[in-house]
């Protein structure tokens, strides 16, 4: 049973919604959901690609200028935490819904930081939510594209229809080619870890 009014998303990159998330959006159009991104919104290309993405999963969102060079140090936890606080409109949701500790992928560094982060928000009350779930994805450690993984706590697996639109915004919206890592990741079933519920 979907209970969820006021939903947010919170991901290290412009994509990460549509790969991870996007189709759980898709399949609740009803909800309020509000997406960020903690990097890129000086890449205008980058950036308008993800509010081109917004408008496909009816989503309203900003982005970060967090550096996600994958030759620097992933951003402090503190300044993706204040990151996040000025990027929310409202600090109050049913459902936040973020990164796994441990990525989707072998490895991400700014998609660790940006859970441990967004976790520690949750558990200190500072960004108040009645439910928080972490993406559920592995990759075998690079074996394979990064798939559901089995013992998740939540998993849905998509209609055909949700499934292209997934694939249509990464293609066509964000312009990967249909044989990159990107399209190959795009996820038939979408998986979540429960971390928790509290009263609001």
């Amino acid at each position: 049973m979907w209970s969820f009014e006021k939903c947010a998303v919170v991901v290290a990159h412009p994509d990460d919604e549509t790969l991870w998330v996007g189709g759980t959006v898709l399949l609740h159009p009803d909800s309020e959901w509000t997406i960020v991104a903690v990097c890129r919104s000086s890449d205008p290309d980058r950036a308008s690609k993800f509010f081109s993405a917004l408008k496909h999963l009816n989503a309203a969102g900003a982005t970060g200028d967090l550096d996600d060079n994958p030759e620097q140090t992933p951003p402090a936890i503190a300044d993706i935490q204040r990151t996040v606080l000025e990027l929310l409109p409202s600090h109050k949701f049913d459902l936040v819904v973020t990164h796994g500790m441990w990525g989707e992928s072998t490895r991400h560094l700014g998609h660790e930081e940006t859970s441990k982060a967004v976790s520690a928000l949750w558990n200190a009350g500072r960004l108040p939510a009645r439910q928080m779930w972490r993406f559920a994805y592995e990759d075998g450690d690079g074996r394979y594209p990064p798939r559901a993984m089995e013992s998740a706590d939540v998993r849905a697996r998509l209609p055909d229809e949700i499934w292209r639109k997934k694939c249509d915004i990464i293609t066509d919206v964000y312009g990967f080619s249909p044989d990159s890592l990107e399209a190959e990741a795009v996820p038939r079933e979408e998986a979540f870890w429960l971390v928790g519920k509290r009263r609001l």
